[in-house]
């Protein structure tokens, strides 16, 4: 057994997997195969779901059948409503919300109660069920806090259209539909990203989906992790505000030692494929609206970067103007990317239990030597 000490799991094997392969030096990410350019600009999210989860993409029929089955389970009880609605109005952080109402769901999951916990039909179903219904809570949780009333699912409009029509009351046109499909597609999966794993160490244990989900949800919450689109747009709208020069505010910013959102990754060492696809997008949106001062903006920052300092933006830094863009509130940035990634979590669950082994890592110790240390009972302390 190895003592060489890996801060952060950095390049440690823990598993193999068949679901996403991300090529960090050639700037390439892949589905089971598929890669990402072709899946985002041919495929809807629920093909992507069919594919992580069954391991092929669905002919026509299959499609209908899964898109069917996932529309059926939009609804949310509503004592899970009611506690969405104390949790909106009590001013809670949205990614604490839907972790707690995540967490919620599984008391009124129809599952039996005596299934194996490695069951992989009746796991999957609970796993359709959480992905189908995590919408349905962030779009509820965002509409009471705004003081409005939250709008029923609706079952002849697909994933991304429904989310979009319960958000802001109305159906969405194709366009803001179609590019909010593609992002909930390039968001699905990454690997063992920290989010993922955490799902996976929970699975590993033998727990229930929604334990792994709930999770999965807390650590992505973490601003290392899901947060940085957020902070992208209000970096972005503090240039805006100041009606600074993008490329002297990068500059004052830097000099200033403070970091740029949006750029560098863990696993890429060059532009996130995942990027180049929305800053496209963000470009499309922008043009339609008859301004692409969002998209420039971007651009002048994302060119010094790399110009200077080798920094190539992440997903996170044109997802930010995309939403933006699109009317979504910059605070519920992270729960869309929960509410995409739970298909990559859920998968990732269910290829691991196949062949589970609890996940033990070690720590070295640096503590007090127990030569050297002294029990003194408490009557003499």
């Amino acid at each position: 057994m190895s003592d060489d000490l890996k801060k952060g799991l950095e390049g440690v094997l823990v598993a193999e997997s068949s679901l996403s392969m991300i090529d960090g030096d050639a700037g390439r990410l892949v589905y089971r195969g598929y890669t990402i350019e072709d899946l985002a600009n041919g495929a809807s999210y629920e093909e992507v779901l069919y594919l992580l989860w069954h391991g092929h993409l669905p002919n026509a029929e299959q499609l209908a059948a899964f898109e069917d089955a996932m529309a059926e389970e939009r609804e949310v009880d509503d004592d899970v409503l009611d506690t969405v609605r104390q949790l909106a109005e009590a001013d809670e952080n949205p990614m604490a919300a839907l972790r707690t109402a995540v967490s919620m769901l599984s008391g009124y999951d129809p599952a039996p109660e005596d299934a194996e916990p490695t069951d992989e039909e009746v796991n999957l179903a609970k796993g359709r069920r959480i992905t189908a219904k995590m919408p349905t809570i962030v779009a509820a949780f965002t509409r009471i806090r705004d003081g409005e009333e939250p709008v029923e699912p609706r079952e002849d409009l697909d994933h991304a259209a429904n989310f979009l029509y319960m958000l802001n009351g109305e159906e969405p046109d194709d366009v803001l539909a179609d590019v909010f499909d593609q992002a909930l597609v390039l968001h699905a999966d990454h690997g063992f990203n920290a989010s993922t794993f955490s799902a996976i160490v929970t699975a590993s244990t033998l727990s229930d989906v929604h334990s792994a989900v709930t999770s999965a949800i807390g650590t992505l919450k973490g601003p290392l992790h899901g947060g940085a689109n957020q902070d992208v747009m209000e970096m972005l709208k503090e240039v805006d505000d100041a009606d600074s020069d993008p490329l002297d505010w990068v500059k004052n910013a830097l000099d200033e030692g403070r970091r740029v959102s949006g750029f560098g990754h863990r696993v890429y060492n060059v532009k996130d494929p995942r990027a180049k696809i929305l800053g496209e997008r963000s470009k499309e949106l922008g043009e339609a609206a008859g301004s692409l001062n969002w998209y420039e903006m971007s651009t002048t920052i994302e060119d010094y970067l790399m110009e200077e300092k080798g920094l190539a933006p992440n997903v996170d830094f044109y997802s930010a103007s995309t939403y933006y863009q699109m009317g979504i509130p910059i605070d519920i940035y992270t729960p869309i990317f929960a509410m995409s990634r739970v298909g990559g979590w859920v998968a990732h669950v269910l290829e691991y239990i196949e062949d589970n082994r609890l996940i033990r890592p070690r720590a070295r110790y640096t503590g007090a030597d127990p030569d050297e240390t002294e029990f003194v009972p408490i009557g003499e302390r």
